[in-house]
């Protein structure tokens, strides 16, 4: 498995994924386009601003997606997902452990975290395997029923 720069293939795939604005406000936050065409679900991941990346096969199949930026002296984790046909076999776990090593290291810090809707059982499972911890955030969440998990 490795990171690669996002395909325009992954992205089309990644658009199917989702089939209504609630599943794509799940995953992606808030202000993000709905419905979406290419070039909305392009610029709504602001893939010239972040550091995002395509997690591959050794036989180039698209399986995650991710991204990650400094925010409160942490590497944070935004916008994981990994292709719904390689769920539950240890994927984002891989995702989560190339991504984090490569922010700790490019961004000179030591903890990574994230935000997770509570009601997100799933993910929240795959994180709190991963090792990371539920924490209060220092600032208002502005969006209902979120939560911030760091892992040092």
């Amino acid at each position: 498995m490795q990171l690669i720069k996002p395909q325009e293939s992954h992205l089309l795939e990644m658009m199917a994924w989702f089939s209504s604005e609630d599943e794509l406000n799940e995953w992606s936050g808030p202000n993000f386009r709905y419905p979406y065409d290419l070039s909305s679900f392009s610029e709504d991941l602001k893939l010239d601003s972040l550091n995002s990346f395509s997690l591959v096969s050794d036989n180039n199949e698209f399986c995650a997606f991710g991204q990650y930026y400094l925010r409160l002296g942490r590497c944070h984790l935004g916008r994981l997902i990994v292709n719904p046909k390689f769920r539950g076999k240890g994927i984002a776990s891989q995702l989560m452990r190339s991504i984090c090593d490569l922010g700790l290291l490019q961004l000179k810090v030591k903890e990574c975290s994230l935000f997770v809707l509570s009601h997100n059982e799933k993910a929240i499972k795959a994180y709190e395997k991963f090792g990371f911890s539920f924490a209060e955030y220092p600032e208002e969440i502005t969006l209902e029923n979120c939560l911030y998990m760091i892992k040092p």
